[in-house]
């Protein structure tokens, strides 16, 4: 059984932030690269998002195409600790496509006050009781989805990275500087030498209204 395809989804600053040091992300991009993305979203299995962009930004991660795709992409959070709250917009919208929960720990301890339909939870534990993306990517071959969409956050772009299962990166850059304080992109890689920086290669670069798309490839 092969593994997912994985493309991480970035989208930044010029200087490769995701949002102001507050927080505030919306948006950094254009609505041309917001069309893009959604477009996206339709054309993979599952988009993946982290724990942390749900709690902060509360997303229905569904493809918002015209006309809509025939079926919506799988939508799962990897939220080790099931954190994700019930009232969330991705919980109470499971009519519009299933919602998955990937835990470290056993779904007994997820609250389901609230939620009309229960989400299905997939237990893959990996090192310091968060989600192993190995473990993920196992589960989601099994389950048939072959092309994952990774939207972050960083924490959750860093450990696919580190872990060598990032395939492409589709980064949308937009013409603004938000400077040192801002959120980067991708957490902390842990590196100590420049020769174990993961390597890339330049495959495209678009004009998206007026960002740029740049598409990259493992070297």
């Amino acid at each position: 059984m092969s593994r997912p395809h994985v493309t991480l989804k970035i989208a930044t600053s010029m200087d490769g932030r995701i949002a102001l040091a507050n927080g505030v992300s919306q948006w950094i991009t254009g609505s041309d690269s917001r069309a893009k993305v959604h477009q996206m979203r339709a054309e993979h299995d599952a988009v993946l998002v982290g724990v942390g962009t749900v709690l902060a930004d509360d997303p229905l991660l569904t493809a918002r195409t015209v006309p809509p795709p025939p079926k919506q992409p799988v939508r799962i959070v990897a939220d080790s600790k099931l954190r994700t709250s019930s009232q969330s917009r991705l919980l109470n919208s499971q009519g519009l496509g299933k919602v998955v929960l990937a835990s470290a720990r056993s779904a007994s301890g997820y609250s389901q006050d609230s939620i009309t339909d229960t989400p299905e939870i997939w237990v893959v534990p990996g090192q310091d009781s968060r989600v192993s993306p190995a473990a993920l990517l196992d589960r989601c071959a099994v389950e048939g989805l072959q092309k994952i969409f990774l939207e972050g956050g960083g924490k959750l772009a860093a450990s696919f990275i580190q872990a060598g299962l990032v395939d492409t990166i589709e980064w949308f850059r937009a013409p603004i500087l938000i400077g040192g304080d801002g959120l980067p992109a991708v957490a902390a890689l842990g590196l100590s030498e420049m020769k174990d920086a993961p390597r890339w290669r330049t495959a495209a670069t678009a004009r998206i209204g007026d960002d740029t798309l740049e598409t990259y490839v493992s070297a």
